[in-house]
């Protein structure tokens, strides 16, 4: 039975084959489930990699870009991954983002809600579950740092304002903007996004590092607590 990318699945015997394609024409001639296959290495109970390799992309429905947004928990469930390969693939997919990030035009300045949305399209798109990231502005509104400070369910006691500010204040940020997803579609705060955000306002008022705006994006639309007169 082939791959989810149209690999076929080799026998024991031939699992060394992708690493010997590597060197002989390049990674680029490589499918992705091979490429995946000399990432895991070897196989375990009863698969070789390239099934082990199979089964992983299969987690993200076929795609690389939506295996990058799988929870690490949910990678250590398929079949023949535990925690060193699963460490091994995380380790190469948050590489491949910074890679991303270092060909990323120099930091352009955010004047409206949109610019962050445009910002943080990668890092949303795709993406099954909320994170709450926090974009660390200099004096001319130039992004110095995106901070990812939690990814699951919004709520008070995980996004904690010593997370929030800590980063930006080692960054000598001059303000901030806060900005989660809501994979429902619907960018509506919900009660617990407000008490978050008023909780953070408050938070950045005694440090003298002003919350500029909250983002919520979900989709194609969003939502701009400053805009709505929210902060």
């Amino acid at each position: 039975m082939p791959a989810p990318d149209g690999t076929p699945v080799l026998s024991p015997r031939m699992v060394d084959r992708p690493r010997e394609r590597l060197w002989r024409l390049g990674a680029s001639a490589l499918t992705t489930t091979e490429l995946l296959a000399i990432l895991v290495g070897t196989g375990r109970s009863g698969r070789d990699a390239l099934q082990t390799a199979s089964g992983l992309l299969a987690t993200g429905g076929g795609s690389l870009r939506r295996l990058a947004t799988r929870p690490p928990a949910e990678l250590l469930q398929s079949p023949g991954v535990g925690p060193t390969k699963g460490g091994r693939l995380l380790a190469a997919l948050e590489l491949g983002r910074r890679v991303t990030e270092e060909t990323r035009p120099p930091p352009r300045r955010i004047r409206t809600p949109g610019d962050v949305v445009d910002w943080m399209d990668q890092q949303f798109r795709d993406l099954a579950v909320e994170e709450f990231r926090v974009l660390a502005l200099d004096s001319q509104s130039q992004v110095l740092r995106d901070i990812l400070v939690t990814r699951g369910l919004l709520n008070s006691s995980l996004v904690h304002p010593r997370e929030v500010f800590r980063s930006a204040i080692a960054e000598a940020a001059a303000g901030i903007i806060l900005v989660h997803n809501h994979p429902s579609g619907d960018p509506t705060p919900s009660p617990e996004d407000q008490a978050v955000t008023r909780q953070l306002v408050a938070a950045g008022q005694v440090l003298d590092l002003p919350v500029y705006d909250h983002v919520i994006v979900a989709g194609d639309r969003f939502t701009s607590f400053a805009a709505a007169g929210l902060l």
